[in-house]
């Protein structure tokens, strides 16, 4: 998608608040933790290059993606640290992820079984990582035979495989029913001890389980949505420490116009206007990741709370002003206008969704601006 690097939209991306966030968990880490940046999704929508280097810098001493190609583009970056890939992977690929040092995520044994004459073939080896389904339904390993059945393949394949890492993931980490959270730990636990000695990491900890569960253990925590400066649970649960949000978005009204009692705002016609009033546009829609359900929602301008009006278009969007302002006066739609702020979690609260969504959402068309 082309950046609209001639329009004044853009998300600001506080890179000091990714870093001191960083540097607050790892000053909470146990004594031989090391912590796992996860940068998958364009690091949650705020650019994954950049991201990436702030987080080495505060201490991180390896990154989590989703797909192949975004452990690619940190290998290409010049990234040599530990790079896991989370998602399922295609064992036609082992060797391509195998020659660029990727550690992989393997959730069965067929996984293994299929690359290891791929990667035999090549003379390359494969890091691994075991997933264990504890509850999550998604991937990995659910029973101990299967465990030990994987272990051995392993053992049996050491020219093909380095048995780097296992891990699960928590569904209920960030909830104040802590009931499932046993569950999984205790499933997890169980499954561990199927195996006959464990990898280098064992990583449990997510961004929840490292703010409310410290004691689930391991050696490393993937730290994701809180390095970012956002609650995972939402407004469920306190954060134990103070974090910083990293994310802003901000536009400009591009038209001010006074319309009439009885003009129609937008498709459809679903707002009509009950007096005379200032409409001003947007000039970001739907394609940039604003969706049609903010239709309603607010904005900030010059500190005051205006309301959008109209369905959301795809380009463009429209609010109602208490005053004319001058064309070019700044619209904040994530972050502090004034001695006000939106939060993300407040256009998720809005969107019922969840601030994870809101974030990723906003789409490549919008230029990242980074700030230190």
């Amino acid at each position: 998608m082309v950046a609209g690097i001639h329009r004044n939209a853009q998300a600001i991306v506080d890179l000091g608040a990714i870093k001191q966030n960083v540097e607050l968990e790892m000053n909470r880490l146990a004594k031989g933790q090391e912590l796992f940046a996860v940068v998958k999704a364009d690091a949650y929508g705020h650019g994954m290059l950049e991201v990436a280097k702030t987080a080495k810098e505060a201490g991180a001493t390896g990154f989590c993606v989703a797909i192949i190609d975004e452990g690619l583009a940190l290998r290409e970056a010049g990234f040599d640290d530990l790079v896991l890939i989370l998602g399922v992977n295609p064992a036609d690929q082992a060797c391509l992820m195998a020659q660029n040092d990727l550690s992989v995520a393997v959730g069965d044994l067929e996984f293994l079984q299929t690359a290891a004459p791929l990667l035999a073939q090549k003379s390359l080896k494969l890091k691994v990582h075991l997933a264990f389904d504890t509850g999550m339904g998604r991937i990995g390993f659910t029973n101990e035979a299967d465990v030990k059945a994987a272990e051995q393949f392993i053992a049996e394949h050491q020219e093909q495989f380095v048995f780097e890492g296992i891990f699960t993931h928590f569904a209920c980490a960030d909830t104040q029913d802590m009931s499932y959270y046993q569950v999984q730990i205790t499933k997890f636990n169980q499954l561990k001890k199927a195996l006959t000695r464990l990898p280098k990491y064992v990583h449990v900890a997510n961004s929840a389980a490292a703010m409310w569960h410290q004691d689930c253990g391991g050696n490393a925590i993937r730290y994701g949505i809180t390095m970012y400066g956002l609650n995972p649970s939402g407004r469920e649960l306190t954060l134990p420490v103070a974090i910083k949000p990293a994310f802003s978005l901000e536009s400009e009204l591009v038209l001010v116009r006074k319309l009439a009692k009885g003009s129609g705002i937008g498709y459809g016609k679903t707002y009509t206007l009950d007096e005379d009033a200032y409409i001003g546009t947007v000039p970001l829609g739907y394609a940039d990741g604003w969706l049609r359900r903010m239709q309603g929602f607010k904005v900030l301008i010059e500190g005051q709370y205006c309301p959008i009006v109209g369905r959301i278009c795809m380009d463009q969007f429209m609010v109602k002003l208490p005053k004319a302002f001058k064309k070019g006066t700044k619209v904040t739609l994530i972050g502090q206008n004034g001695d006000k702020t939106i939060t993300a979690q407040d256009a998720a609260d809005y969107a019922r969704t969840i601030h994870y969504e809101i974030l990723c959402n906003i789409s490549q068309r919008v230029p990242r601006i980074y700030h230190k």
